[in-house]
């Protein structure tokens, strides 16, 4: 048996209402896991690809990004998406956050900002993660 990893999830953006009580908590359970900051300002914290800043009224609680192979499979996702109950939240293009950043957003039936994200060409150090229990 064996377990492939690290495929699916782009990131993971957690809005705290109390940024401070989150940034105790996730701090607190996450060292617990032998895990700190990979980054921290006063309004955000990170832990690898997990997210937290301060929620604003209208802007929903939870961000997930799913990887993208190519921005043909991110347009796919929007389409998919909008066809199957999702909501515009940004079509499909290139974004500022660095060079080579294609993605889309949609808000799933529950308000949810679901994106799919293609970083540009990368290489990467390995397709994923193979973890295999003990014993097999």
């Amino acid at each position: 048996m064996e377990f492939h990893q690290g495929r699916l999830l782009d990131h993971l953006h957690l809005r705290a209402r109390d940024l401070a009580a989150s940034k105790r908590f996730y701090r607190a359970i996450l060292a617990a896991l032998g895990h700190q900051p990979t980054f921290e300002t006063e309004q955000a914290i990170a832990f690898d690809e997990l997210y937290i800043d301060q929620a604003e009224a209208y802007r929903s609680h939870v961000h997930v990004a799913f990887q993208a192979i190519d921005p043909d499979a991110v347009r796919r996702f929007y389409e998919a998406g909008l066809a199957n109950g999702g909501k515009d939240n940004g079509e499909p293009g290139e974004r500022s956050y660095h060079p080579g950043y294609f993605a889309a957003f949609l808000l799933d039936p529950d308000g949810n900002n679901i994106e799919a994200v293609y970083h540009g060409p990368t290489t990467r150090s390995s397709a994923d993660v193979v973890i295999r229990p003990l014993g097999d």
